[in-house]
C-alpha cells in the first residue's frame, strides 16, 4: 500500500507580500504586486516593470544574516519562506531522525553583482572590443570567490539542509517554470518509497537583473505595457502581450501521513496526484496542441484515481502569454473533456507576476489555502474574453466556494509539464 503524503507547513516570500497570510489576503483581494523596477535603471529597456519582493528582511530568519551578504535574492527568499515553513510545521521539534528529512528545491540560479560586472567589461574595452586579459585581471581583484560560488542553483538547498540539518535526500532541480512543482512532485515520491519521512520541498527564483529582464525581451516573451504595469499582467484576456517578470519563493512541507499524525500535526491537505512529461517539440514553443500539458494532466488524475468530473478548481500556468493561455485552455478541455466546463480555472501571475522557478510551489500553497477556506483566487485585468480562451477563469474578484480537490499546472520552457493534485484531508 502506498504511503500516504500530506502538507504539514507552508511559507512565502512574493511580491504581493511576505508571508502567507498577507500573500493569500492580498491575492484574495485582487491586489497587484507589479510596479516600475526599482533594482536597476531599466529606463531604455521594453519592459520597464517587474513584480519585486519589497521589504524583506532576512534578519527576521536568521540571527547572523550577515553571512549571507554574498548570497544572491534567491537563497535570502528561500531562507524566510523556508523558515516560516518549517516553524508552521513543527516537524523539528517531533524528534526526528535528521537522516530522515530531506530538501529537494526547483531552485533557479544566483546571480553576481551586474552593475560591478558591467563595469568591468566597460573597463575592459580597447577599440570596441572585450581585452580577456584586463577583465581577467580586474575580475580576479573586484569579483569575490563566494558570491560565484553562492550564484549556483544547488546552493539554497544546501542552505537549507545546513540551516535545519536535514541530513537526508538533497536535490534541485531547474527546469524553467515547472521547477518547483516538480520539486515537489519528487520529494513527495520519495516518501511515497520510503526514503524519508518529512521533506521540505519548494523553489526560489530572482530574475529581475538586467540579463533576465534582456533574455525574457529577445524571446519576446515579456509584456511591454509600461504605461500601465499593475494592468500588464492579464492571463486569458484577449489583449494580453506577454508575461511579468517576478521573483520569490514557495517552501512546503512534505510528511508521511502516520508520522504527522503521530506527533498531531496540523494538515493542509494531501498530495494525491502528480503528472509530469515532455512536449518534445521545441525549446521555447509549446506544442500547438498541448500534447505534453493534456499527457502531464491525465496522468495526474490517474495518479490521483481520479475522473473527469473529479477536479474542484483548477490554478492555471495562465502566464498571460498569447500561446500558452490558448494552448492551457485547450488542454483543460482535452483532458476534462465537458467537466472542463464547470470547473472554475485561475491565475494568480495576474497579481504576482511569473516567479520562474518559484512560481508553481506559491501556487501549490494557493491551491491548499483554496481547499482551506473555500476561496478561488481570481485572475485580475480580465476584461475582454478571448475566443480561444473560454472557460471559467474566476473573473477580477475572487469567490467563495467549497474546494476538495485542486489542481496545479505548470509548463516550462523546453516543454516541461507538471501536473500536482491536493486533496483535502480525510482519515
Amino acid at each position: 500500500m502506498r504511503r500516504r503524503v500530506v502538507v504539514t507547513g507552508i511559507g512565502c516570500v512574493t511580491p504581493v507580500g511576505n508571508d502567507v497570510e498577507s500573500m493569500w489576503q492580498a491575492v484574495r483581494e485582487g491586489r497587484s504586486g507589479i510596479g516600475r523596477i526599482t533594482h536597476f535603471d531599466a529606463a531604455n529597456f521594453p519592459t520597464q516593470f517587474a513584480a519585486e519582493v519589497g521589504g524583506y528582511d532576512l534578519g527576521r530568519y536568521v540571527e547572523d544574516s550577515e553571512r549571507f551578504r554574498h548570497a544572491g535574492r534567491n537563497i535570502r527568499f528561500a531562507i524566510g519562506a523556508a523558515r516560516q515553513a518549517m516553524d508552521d510545521s513543527g516537524v523539528l521539534d517531533s524528534g526526528l531522525d535528521p537522516s530522515r528529512l530531506g530538501v529537494y528545491l526547483g531552485a533557479g540560479e544566483g546571480q553576481q553583482d551586474f552593475m560591478i560586472f558591467m563595469s568591468l567589461v566597460a573597463q575592459a574595452q580597447r577599440d570596441g572590443k572585450l581585452d580577456l586579459e584586463i577583465f581577467t585581471r580586474q575580475g580576479l581583484e573586484k569579483l569575490h570567490p563566494q558570491a560565484e560560488m553562492e550564484q549556483e542553483p544547488n546552493m539554497p538547498a544546501g542552505h537549507l539542509a545546513g540551516l535545519f540539518d536535514a541530513q537526508g535526500p538533497n536535490l534541485n532541480c531547474l527546469t524553467a517554470c515547472a521547477a518547483s512543482s516538480q520539486a515537489i512532485g519528487e520529494a513527495a515520491e520519495i516518501i511515497r518509497r520510503g526514503d524519508a519521512e518529512a521533506m521540505l520541498s519548494g523553489g526560489a527564483h530572482s530574475m529581475i537583473h538586467p540579463f533576465g529582464v534582456t533574455g525574457f525581451n529577445l524571446l519576446t516573451a515579456l509584456s511591454t505595457r509600461n504605461d500601465a504595469p499593475e494592468k500588464a499582467s492579464r492571463p486569458f484576456d484577449r489583449d494580453r502581450d506577454g508575461f511579468v517578470l517576478g521573483e520569490g519563493a514557495g517552501m512546503v512541507v512534505l510528511e508521511e501521513l502516520e508520522h504527522a499524525r503521530a506527533r498531531g500535526a496540523q494538515i493542509y491537505g494531501e498530495i494525491v496526484g502528480y503528472g509530469s512529461t515532455a512536449d518534445a517539440y521545441r525549446i521555447t514553443d509549446i506544442h500547438p496542441e498541448g500534447r505534453g500539458a493534456v499527457a502531464c494532466i491525465r496522468m495526474a488524475m490517474k495518479d490521483a484515481g481520479l475522473n473527469t468530473d473529479g477536479v474542484d478548481y483548477i490554478n492555471a500556468h495562465g502566464t498571460s502569454t498569447i500561446v500558452n493561455d490558448r494552448v492551457e485552455t485547450s488542454a483543460i478541455k482535452q483532458a476534462l473533456a465537458e467537466d472542463a466546463r464547470h470547473v472554475p480555472v485561475s491565475s494568480i501571475k495576474s497579481m504576482m507576476g511569473h516567479l520562474i522557478a518559484a512560481a508553481g510551489s506559491v501556487e501549490a500553497i494557493c491551491c491548499l489555502l483554496a481547499i482551506r477556506d473555500g476561496v478561488l483566487p481570481p485572475t485580475i485585468n480580465y476584461e475582454t474574453p478571448d475566443p480561444e480562451c473560454d472557460l471559467d477563469y474566476v473573473p477580477n474578484a475572487a469567490r467563495e466556494a467549497p474546494v476538495r480537490r485542486a489542481l496545479s499546472n505548470s509548463f516550462g520552457f523546453g516543454g516541461q509539464n507538471i501536473s500536482l493534485i491536493f486533496s483535502k484531508f480525510t482519515a
